[in-house]
């Protein structure tokens, strides 16, 4: 059996359809769909069972997990960068995770986990995902200092080797649908230029970037999950791996590349950027995978256009919201 938590979100879903993709079906779903509109990505997918986050922790402790399990993915957080309850954060993000990497430890399980590209805060210290470079990094927001929290405590338990942790960069794609105002910007993008004719961009405030210039590492999910299949496959590669393109693109490309899929002339505005985010901004951000690639990765990162092209003109343009829609 292989465990997702967030099993019904935006990375944990997908990856579902990918090992469906594979003939895999002996998947547990751990969740919280409570009033949102996530138990949508799941329909279409094959799976054992949907439990509920809070009674996984309890089945953890009964004969129901005995069985043997291949591995827990554990993509399921709260993952809003805006979220100001930190004790809900360090709980959720935190304590949940260090349950869960026991459990899948003690049972001898593969474990693969989210952490973010927020735990490198403005970018300044850069972006190495090194175990050596992992202290001195400053998160910008409570949702990268928890995430930063669980990769420090795997590291002062000597953990790193025993697990994978990805890095994950700015993610597109499709079943992100219920992600409200955390969706990507060529998801909004998308609605905002077919509802008005053109889209609004914020303002840089740093003279070295124009407007629209601030630079992105962005990551079509396909990819996203295609890393985590590979981790599943080497489950002798440890330690937490950046994901991204390795290169760093502008909002005015991401722009003009969702223009062209809906066959659209670029039309940009650019908006004053709300007070509350002007600190708490990153004016860019890169992926290095020299640390993935040294171990053997050989998933090829698709360049943003044509993972654009692939979102809008396959999914958004047809009304599909989720992966299961279109294979």
């Amino acid at each position: 059996m292989i465990i997702i938590t967030g099993g019904a979100g935006f990375i944990g879903s997908a990856m579902a359809w990918e090992l469906n993709r594979q003939g895999v079906r002996d998947i547990l779903v751990v969740d919280n769909l409570g009033s949102t509109n996530k138990w949508r990505n799941l329909v279409g997918l094959k799976y054992h069972r949907y439990i509920h986050k809070d009674e996984f922790l309890g089945l953890t402790k009964t004969r129901y997990m005995e069985g043997r399990i291949e591995a827990v993915i554990h993509m399921g957080a709260c993952s809003a960068t805006t979220e100001a309850d930190c004790d809900y954060l360090v709980h959720n993000n935190l304590e949940y995770s260090k349950t869960l990497c026991r459990f899948a430890l003690e049972r001898d399980a593969r474990f693969i986990y989210a952490s973010s590209a927020a735990t490198y805060g403005d970018g300044s210290r850069g972006f190495d995902d090194s175990d050596e470079a992992m202290e001195a990094l400053q998160p910008l927001n409570m949702y990268g200092y928890s995430k930063h929290l669980f990769d420090l405590w795997l590291k002062g338990d000597g953990l790193l080797d025993k697990v994978a942790g990805l890095k994950f960069f700015n993610v597109f794609g499709p079943n992100e649908y219920h992600k409200d105002d955390m969706r990507s910007v060529v998801c909004k993008a998308f609605t905002q230029i077919r509802q008005t004719g053109k889209l609004k961009l914020f303002k840089s405030y740093r003279q070295e970037y124009a407007h629209g210039e601030q630079r992105r590492d962005f990551v079509y999910i396909k990819d996203c999950v295609r890393v985590i299949d590979w981790l599943l496959k080497n489950r002798g590669v440890g330690g937490v791996f950046n994901v991204g393109t390795g290169q760093a693109r502008t909002w005015n490309d991401l722009a003009r590349s969702v223009f062209a899929a809906m066959g659209r002339e670029t039309q940009v505005e650019y908006v004053d950027m709300p007070d509350a985010l002007r600190g708490k901004y990153q004016y860019y951000t890169c992926a290095d995978l020299k640390k993935l690639a040294g171990r053997g990765c050989d998933v090829d990162f698709r360049p943003l256009e044509d993972g654009i092209a692939d979102y809008v003109q396959n999914y958004l343009m047809h009304g599909y919201a989720h992966m299961t829609s279109r294979y």
